[in-house]
C-alpha cells in the first residue's frame, strides 16, 4: 500500500498495464452462420442431384449463346457501366474505412511546437511577464481491453467483404440485364423482318382479291377484308420499330454509352433467336447446394449481419471501464535559441481510467438497440435465402416449361403453314370464301410470332437461371479462426 507522498515506481506502472493487456478480452457474441435452413432441406426443396457430377458454372456463361455482338456488348458494359464504377468506388470506400478502424486502437503520436507568453495584471502584485517555447512528441493510447476496437474492426471488415459481394452482384446483374435486353431486341428485330416479309405477301393477296373484285368474282366484303389484313400487318411495324429503338437505348445506358454509339453491334443480323438453343436440361439439377448461400446478394446480406453482430460487442464494451495512457517528451525553454538542449528536456506520462456511472440507461439501451438491429439483419438474411431458393426453383420451371411450349408452337407453325397454303390455293380456285384465307393467315402470323418470342424466352430463361445460381461468382475461400473468450461468456449472454 502506498504511503502519502510516495510515488509508484515506473516498473509498477508497466506491470499494471501488462496485467491489463494480458487479461483483455473481446466482449459480445462471436458470429456463427445461422442454420435457418439446412443444406439437406435446400437440396430436397430444389430437387438437386447431389450424387451426380456437379455442373461447372463460369462467369462467361453467356458465351455459350455463340453471339459475338452479345459478347462484345457485355465486355463493354462491364468496363464502362456507371453502375459498375459506383460499386467499385464503394468497395474502395469500404477498404479505406476498414484501414481507419484497424489503426484506431493503436497508439497515436503527434509532433508539436508551441510558444506561450503571459503578462500578469498590475493588480496581481508585482507584474511579471513570462514566455517559453516548447516542442516535442505527444503520445496517447486508449487500451482496447474489452475489444471495442477489435469489434469495430471486425464490423468494418465485414462491410468491406459485403461491398465486394455487392460488386459481384452488380457485375452479375449487369451481365444478365444486358443479355435480356439484347435478346429482347433481337426477338423484335426478327419479328420485324417476319412482318415485313408478311407485308409483301399480304400485298400480293390484296392485289389478287382486288383483281377478282374487278372481274366480279369477289364481293366488297372480301376486298375490305383483304385491305384490313394488309393494314393490320402494316400497323404493327411501327410498334416493333419503336420497341427495337427502346432496347437499343437501354443497352446504351447499361454500357455507359450515348444512344447510337453501339449501332455497329446492334444492326439486324442472323440472329441467335432464329434457332432454338439445345440446352442440356438434365444438368441444371446437378448443382452444389452452396449456390444458394454463395449468391452475391445473399453474401452481401450475410456480411451486413456479421457487421451488425460485431457492433453488439462494441456496445457492450462501453459499459466497462476504459483505460488510457498519454505522455509527452520534449524540450521547454524561455528562448528559442538553445531550446533543443539536454538540460531543457522534459517528459510526463499520465495513466487514466474512466468508469461510466450515471448515463441514464443510454449505454445499456444502446446494447439492446444493437441486438435488435442484429435480429433485424438476421431476418433479412433469412429472407434473402428464401428469395434465392425461389429464384432457382422458378428458373428450373421456366426453362423446362418453355421448352415444352416451344415444341408445341413449332408443331403449330408447321400445321398452320400447310393450312394457309392450301386455303389460299383453294381460294384461287374459287372453292372457299376469303374468310377462310383471312383466318388461316392470321393464325399463321400469330403462331410464327409466338414461336419467335418463345425462342427468345428460352434464352431469357437460361439467363435467369445463371443469375439465380450466382453466375459463377463465389465467395473467396478463407481460413477463419474461431474467436472464443471464456471470461466474456457471461457478459456476452
Amino acid at each position: 500500500m502506498l504511503q502519502r507522498g510516495m510515488k509508484m515506481p515506473r516498473n509498477s506502472w508497466i506491470a499494471i498495464f501488462s496485467a491489463i493487456l494480458m487479461s483483455s478480452c473481446t466482449l459480445g457474441p462471436d458470429y456463427h452462420r445461422p442454420q435457418v435452413y439446412k443444406d439437406e432441406s435446400f437440396a430436397k426443396s430444389l430437387n438437386l442431384q447431389t450424387q451426380a457430377p456437379k455442373m461447372e458454372i463460369k462467369k462467361d456463361w453467356y458465351k455459350q449463346f455463340q453471339d459475338d455482338s452479345l459478347n462484345k456488348l457485355i465486355e463493354i458494359s462491364l468496363h464502362s457501366s456507371p453502375n459498375v464504377n459506383v460499386a467499385v468506388q464503394r468497395l474502395h470506400e469500404a477498404r479505406a474505412s476498414l484501414n481507419i478502424a484497424q489503426v484506431k486502437m493503436l497508439p497515436k503520436v503527434n509532433a508539436n511546437g508551441s510558444y506561450n507568453y503571459v503578462k500578469d495584471s498590475q493588480s496581481y502584485g508585482i507584474p511579471l511577464s513570462t514566455d517559453y517555447y516548447q516542442t516535442g512528441l505527444d503520445a496517447s493510447w486508449e487500451i482496447d481491453i474489452w475489444g471495442s476496437g477489435r469489434r469495430l474492426s471486425e464490423s468494418q471488415e465485414a462491410l468491406y467483404k459485403g461491398a465486394a459481394a455487392n460488386l459481384d452482384n452488380v457485375l452479375l446483374s449487369l451481365t444478365a440485364e444486358v443479355a435480356n435486353n439484347y435478346i429482347s431486341m433481337r426477338s423484335l428485330q426478327d419479328q420485324l423482318a417476319f412482318m415485313q416479309d408478311n407485308l409483301n405477301l399480304q400485298q400480293d393477296i390484296y392485289e389478287m382479291v382486288e383483281a377478282k373484285h374487278k372481274a366480279g368474282l369477289a364481293d366488297d366484303i372480301a376486298l375490305n377484308q383483304a385491305r384490313y389484313a394488309l393494314e393490320d400487318v402494316n400497323s404493327q411495324i411501327p410498334v416493333l420499330k419503336t420497341g427495337i429503338e427502346n432496347y437499343k437505348n437501354a443497352l446504351s445506358v447499361l454500357s455507359g454509352k450515348l444512344p447510337g454509339e453501339l449501332e455497329t453491334w446492334l444492326q439486324p443480323q442472323k440472329s441467335l433467336i432464329r434457332k432454338k438453343i439445345n440446352y442440356p436440361l438434365a444438368q441444371i439439377y446437378n448443382l452444389p447446394v452452396s449456390v444458394v448461400r454463395n449468391r452475391p446478394d445473399v453474401r452481401a446480406v450475410e456480411q451486413n449481419l456479421i457487421a451488425q453482430n460485431a457492433l453488439v460487442g462494441q456496445a457492450m464494451a462501453q459499459l466497462f471501464p476504459s483505460v488510457s495512457l498519454s505522455g509527452f517528451f520534449g524540450f521547454q525553454f524561455s528562448k528559442i535559441h538553445g531550446l533543443v538542449d539536454s538540460s531543457n528536456r522534459t517528459y510526463s506520462y499520465s495513466p487514466a481510467i474512466s468508469l461510466p456511472l450515471l448515463n441514464w440507461g443510454e449505454l445499456s439501451n444502446n446494447v439492446e438497440l444493437q441486438k435488435y438491429k442484429t435480429l433485424e439483419n438476421f431476418y433479412l438474411y433469412q429472407s434473402s435465402l428464401l428469395n434465392a431458393a425461389a429464384d432457382i426453383k422458378n428458373a428450373f420451371t421456366n426453362i423446362e416449361e418453355e421448352y415444352k411450349h416451344n415444341d408445341s408452337l413449332r408443331r403449330q407453325v408447321i400445321s398452320q403453314k400447310e393450312v394457309a397454303a392450301l386455303t389460299l390455293e383453294k381460294y384461287r380456285q374459287g372453292l372457299v370464301a376469303f374468310d377462310d384465307v383471312l383466318t388461316s393467315r392470321q393464325n399463321l402470323i400469330s403462331s410464327q410470332r409466338a414461336l419467335i418470342a418463345s425462342n427468345g424466352d428460352i434464352y431469357a430463361g437460361i439467363t435467369a437461371f445463371y443469375k439465380a445460381i450466382g453466375g459463377g461468382y463465389e465467395a473467396p475461400v478463407e481460413k477463419t479462426k474461431e474467436k472464443t473468450c471464456a471470461a466474456c461468456s457471461v457478459a456476452a449472454d
